[in-house]
């Protein structure tokens, strides 16, 4: 059978999610392309991370998001003096009962904001690595499963570097995307100006539930992606890894993140069939922050940016599929 472009059939419309862009559009105006992004994460399974100066919105457009879903949402300000038990929760002995009883962190929730995240600790970073990969918790040898949906949307700031600790390399493989926002044209900030007063993100109503969200994940699944279109990605992957000016090159957890990426997006745009355009207009935000600049390259120009440009030169030298 050929691929068929997805009908808006109950009840997994896409009007559904047009009205969902359109909300999130209300609180980050003028940045169709990250709220695009952001849906692809959220449908693909993954986690978010969102880096830029600030200003431009990180934090809003985190709300935004897990506001959106009815579902439990939780924010935890990352600092410096924080414990991993202030993420995942503490075991504590109840006098009256005479048991110890399990009081749950903050990561037991469907969305949650790790609002700068490389504020806190190595150590209470890596209270997050075993929700995020395996959406589960151990503490105190027995194992907790998280809900589902579940989502981490961290927040960053990569000019400031005074009292903060950057995420290693094993951290950040497990975010899926990596947003920059940008500052916003003309036209929007004179929005964004003109309703200053006006709370868009407070005033949001949830456009999905939870098992809404969790039956769009299930149909990510059933996207078709050619055999040619997989050789398309692990030649980007495998040049990764060979190419000069990069000393750490993609992982196998980032190829299949760029696989479940490219299958989300393709259903987002109303297809069950992924083409090469969705792979290049991934390839950006899923890699950049999974490989490493070698430091010739990296003292040239700043490490970010020098990571997007060789991705971007990689990208020219593929032969795309038919």
């Amino acid at each position: 059978m050929m691929p068929r472009d997805i009908v808006d059939a109950p009840p997994l419309s896409l009007a559904r999610i047009a009205e969902l862009e359109h909300a999130l559009g209300q609180a980050i105006r003028g940045k169709a392309e990250v709220i695009r992004l952001s849906l692809v994460c959220l449908l693909a399974r993954g986690h978010l991370l969102i880096e830029d100066v600030p200003g431009v919105g990180k934090t809003t457009l985190a709300q935004a998001l897990a506001r959106s879903v009815r579902c439990r949402f939780h924010r935890l300000q990352f600092t410096a003096d924080m414990l991993p038990s202030d993420v995942v929760g503490v075991t504590v002995y109840n006098a009256h009962t005479q048991a110890f009883e399990f009081k749950p962190g903050p990561v037991f929730t469907n969305f949650l904001l790790a609002d700068e995240i490389n504020r806190t600790t190595p150590k209470t970073q890596s209270a997050l690595l075993e929700a995020m990969n395996e959406l589960q918790v151990t503490i105190d040898g027995r194992s907790q499963m998280l809900e589902r949906p579940f989502m981490v949307i961290a927040t960053q700031n990569p000019v400031e570097h005074h009292g903060t600790y950057p995420l290693p390399e094993s951290q950040m493989d497990r975010f899926l995307l990596r947003l920059r926002i940008g500052y916003p044209d003309a036209v929007s900030e004179r929005e964004i100006l003109r309703h200053q007063n006006a709370s868009a993100v407070s005033s949001m109503r949830p456009v999905l539930s939870a098992d809404e969200v969790v039956q769009w994940q299930d149909q990510v699944h059933e996207v078709h992606v050619d055999d040619a279109l997989v050789d398309y990605m692990m030649a980007i992957v495998e040049q990764t890894r060979a190419y000069d000016s990069l000393s750490l090159g993609v992982s196998p957890r980032g190829a299949q993140a760029l696989y479940r990426a490219t299958q989300a997006l393709a259903l987002l745009e109303g297809r069950d069939y992924a083409i090469p355009d969705d792979v290049k207009r991934l390839v950006v935000p899923v890699c950049a922050h999974r490989v490493v600049v070698n430091t010739r390259v990296a003292l040239a120009q700043r490490t970010s940016e020098a990571a997007d440009r060789i991705l971007e030169e990689i990208l020219t030298l593929m032969e795309v599929p038919l």
